[in-house]
């Protein structure tokens, strides 16, 4: 895919702080990314810059070529969805989704048309001459995503818009949203804290930590190979054990664990012999063995087994490692205080830099 949108060198400062540091950025068009990181990471700084409502200390926004970071909000063809919605709460749901259209001159019988056709869309057709004090939170959303569409922006612009509403809802839109964007071949900007959210929804993730990007792929490999320990421990869970690399044969590794044990994993970067370095494995990854036939094999005493619905929750200690596995509920039960091999295939574990 070429790039439709270009951050090139952005930066932020407001005094003193920088919040976004030199960050290039290339979007595709018709990509759903999502922006990922904790508060302060500067994700929704970039979102609003994009937007025009803040404007770059330094550095280039380019819009299928053409320079873009000069021009207002209102001129760049950009959707905007905020988390709080920002319905006007004495206009009908279709007065809202027609706002946008009246405000760039649009003649009254083709606003008619696109509200009828955008609100038709996303179902809301039956509750159109209601107001927002009289929808649901999901309902809400939907409007403010409606009226971001109507004018048929080039791209979508989201600000954490499922953080408000409650788990079951918000599951539900992320779905709805996954199709919307499938249907009508959406550019989707969105941010979110959600590390499941950006998991669930996009064709690549960037992970933001103090203004950069540490890490910017599809969320598989995001997932299954992070490339730095704060990647590793945001997204989800992880088992980190330190150790020193003793030996490597292309894109594998072989480490010796601070804890005594050999390991093998995927290497993400160049590590040279003998290097300091962690292994990162996912807790479902890790399974329990009476005998250390397996490749890897760690040996440990079991500390706790919780029932957790679809799964069994075990905490293990041995060696000077404690790591967690997540089990089939239907797993045997190891009873707390059984030895055991905690076990974990080569490729679904990772190197990383410490």
């Amino acid at each position: 895919m070429s790039a439709f949108i270009n951050l090139e060198r952005i930066s932020k400062s407001f005094g003193s702080f920088k919040v976004v540091d030199e960050l290039d950025l290339e979007i595709a068009q018709g990509e759903f990314l999502s922006l990922l990181g904790p508060s302060g990471s500067g994700k929704t700084t970039i979102l609003m810059m994009l937007a025009g409502f803040v404007e770059p200390t330094s550095g280039v926004i380019k819009l299928q070529g053409q320079r873009i970071d000069h021009l207002p909000a209102h001129r760049r063809n950009m959707g905007v969805v905020f988390q709080n919605y920002a319905l006007f709460p004495h206009m009908t749901v279709a007065e809202n989704v027609a706002f946008p259209l009246i405000m760039r001159g649009m003649a009254k019988a083709e606003v008619g048309e696109r509200v009828g056709r955008a609100i038709d869309m996303v179902q809301l057709t039956p509750i159109k001459d209601r107001k927002p004090a009289q929808l649901s939170g999901g309902q809400q959303q939907r409007v403010a995503l409606t009226r971001a569409l109507v004018f048929e922006p080039s791209v979508v612009l989201m600000d954490e818009p499922l953080g408000a509403l409650d788990k079951q809802l918000r599951e539900h839109m992320q779905f709805e949203l996954r199709e919307l964007h499938r249907r009508l071949g959406l550019t989707i900007v969105f941010v979110t804290h959600d590390q499941g959210e950006a998991l669930t929804m996009s064709n690549r993730i960037a992970v933001f930590n103090a203004g950069r990007i540490e890490q910017l792929a599809s969320p598989e490999a995001i997932y299954d190979r992070p490339e730095t320990r704060f990647v590793a421990e945001f997204i989800g869970e992880t088992n980190m054990f330190a150790g020193k690399v003793e030996a490597r044969d292309g894109a594998r590794a072989k480490i010796r664990l601070d804890a005594g044990p050999m390991v093998e994993a995927n290497l993400t970067s160049e590590f040279a012999s003998g290097a300091v370095a962690l292994v990162s494995v996912r807790p479902e990854r890790v399974r329990l063995a009476e005998t250390s036939n397996a490749a890897n094999a760690v040996p440990v005493k079991v500390l706790d087994t919780v029932y957790q619905g679809d799964h069994l929750r075990v905490r293990l200690a041995g060696s000077g490692v404690e790591m967690v596995a997540k089990l089939e509920r239907k797993a045997r039960a190891w009873a707390v205080g059984a030895e055991a091999f905690a076990t974990f295939d080569p490729e679904e574990c990772t190197v990383i830099a410490p």
